[in-house]
C-alpha cells in the first residue's frame, strides 16, 4: 500500500492478523473479539478448546481455555501488561494474591517487574444472550533499571476512564496518556508511562459516519507513533481514504485527522499508540523481556525454581462466582466500581474545533 504514504504517514499496509507490529516502546498489540455464546450455568463455553485455539475465521476462539475460553496460570517477567476492555468481563487472578472481574470499559494495568504468574479468563456468565468480548492487550516494555521492580496490578474502573466526545458523535477513549489537557489515570510507579515526558498515549477512537478528530502533533525528539483501523468498512487517515483494516506508522511532529465520510456505512475505529522509544536493546522468548539472552536464560531458571511466588489459587484457570459482578481485590481489600469517588470526567468539544 505504497500509494498511502504521505507527508504524515510514513508507512502503512494490511493490518493483518493479531498480534499486531509495534514500535518501541511498546512490545506487543492484540484486538480480542469474539462473538462467545450463551454460557451454561458453569460459564462454559459450548465446545471444549484444543489447549490453542487461534482461529480468526471462528467466531469465537478458546485460547489455551479448556471450557472456559482464556489464558490459565502463566508467567511474566520484564515488561507491563494493559488491558482496556469494551465489552464482556475477563477473569484476574496473580500470584500476589491479587483477582478481580472487570470489563465493560475497564481498565487494568499490570507491571509484570521481576515476576509475576497471572491467569486471564473470559467466564460466559450471560446464559441467556450472547457474551461478545472486545479488548486490547498492549504490552510495554519496562526500561533496564526498573523490569526486575516488584510486580505491581492497578485497576481503573470504567467511570474513571476518560474520555473526550465531540458534537459530531465522534468519541476519543484515554486509556493512557494525554489529550487536549485531559489526562489518563495514573500508571503504576515503575511504569515508563509514569515520567509525562516520555508521552505515552493510548487512544480508543470511534468515528460514526460523517465525524472526524485530530492527534495532536508533538516536538519531543524519540515518540514513535503507530495506528491501527481495527473497525469499519472507511476511514481516511490524513486525507488518504482506505477501504480496509490498515496499519500506519505516523510522523508524530504532524498533526494528524482521522474522519469517516458521510458516505460510509458504519462506525470506524481506530487504535492510537503513541510513546518515547526507551532505546535499548531487547531480548524476547516467550513471556520474558529483557534486555539480554542472558537474562532470559536467568528469568527462566528463575521461575522454574521459584514460581515467582507460586499459585495461590485452586485452579490454574481460575473463575469466580458467576454472580459476583465486577470487582477487584488488591492487598487485602475489596472494591468495586461502585466504591469510585466522581463520574468519568467528559471533555466536549465543537466540531469545527476538533
Amino acid at each position: 500500500m505504497a500509494s498511502g504514504v504521505t507527508s504524515t504517514i510514513r508507512a502503512v499496509s494490511a493490518l493483518g492478523t493479531p498480534p499486531f507490529q509495534t514500535l518501541d516502546p511498546f512490545l506487543f498489540c492484540v484486538y480480542h473479539k469474539d462473538q462467545y455464546p450463551p454460557g451454561n450455568t458453569r460459564m462454559e463455553a459450548p465446545r471444549v478448546g484444543n489447549g490453542a485455539d487461534f482461529d480468526p475465521s471462528a467466531p469465537y476462539r478458546m485460547y489455551h481455555g479448556d471450557r472456559i475460553p482464556g489464558f490459565p496460570q502463566h508467567p511474566h517477567r520484564g515488561f507491563e501488561t494493559i488491558t482496556a476492555t469494551m465489552e464482556g468481563v475477563i477473569d484476574h487472578t496473580d500470584s500476589m494474591g491479587n483477582g478481580g472481574r472487570y470489563g465493560d470499559g475497564d481498565l487494568q494495568w499490570m507491571t509484570a517487574g521481576g515476576g509475576v504468574v497471572h491467569g486471564e479468563m473470559f467466564p460466559l456468565v450471560n446464559q441467556t444472550s450472547d457474551n461478545p468480548t472486545r479488548f486490547f492487550q498492549i504490552w510495554l516494555n519496562l526500561p533496564a533499571k526498573n523490569k526486575m521492580c516488584e510486580p505491581s496490578f492497578k485497576m481503573h474502573w470504567a467511570q474513571q476512564v476518560n474520555k473526550v466526545t465531540r458534537d459530531d458523535g465522534s468519541s476519543l477513549t484515554l486509556f493512557a496518556g494525554e489529550y487536549k489537557g485531559l489526562n489518563g489515570e495514573a500508571p503504576p510507579p515503575n511504569s515508563w508511562a509514569a515520567d509525562p515526558s516520555n508521552e505515552v498515549s493510548i487512544y480508543h477512537i470511534t468515528l460514526p459516519p460523517n465525524s472526524k478528530i485530530k492527534i495532536p502533533s508533538t516536538t519531543t525528539e524519540g515518540v514513535n507513533r503507530t495506528l491501527y483501523m481495527i473497525e469499519g468498512t472507511e476511514g481516511v487517515i490524513d486525507g488518504v481514504s482506505f477501504k480496509s483494516k490498515v496499519y500506519a506508522v505516523i510522523d508524530p511532529s504532524k498533526a494528524l485527522t482521522l474522519s469517516n465520510p458521510p458516505t460510509s456505512s458504519s462506525s470506524t475505529e481506530f487504535l492510537v499508540l503513541s510513546g518515547v522509544s526507551i532505546s535499548e536493546p531487547v531480548a524476547q522468548r516467550g513471556p520474558f523481556v529483557m534486555n539480554t539472552q542472558s537474562e532470559i536464560m536467568q528469568a527462566f531458571r528463575d521461575y522454574q525454581s521459584t514460581q515467582f511466588g507460586g499459585w495461590p489459587w485452586p485452579e490454574d484457570a481460575m473463575v469466580f462466582e458467576k454472580e459476583k459482578g465486577r470487582f477487584a481485590f488488591f492487598d487485602g481489600v475489596e472494591s468495586t466500581p461502585d466504591d469510585v469517588e466522581g463520574k468519568r470526567r467528559e471533555g466536549i468539544s465543537k466540531a469545527g474545533e476538533l
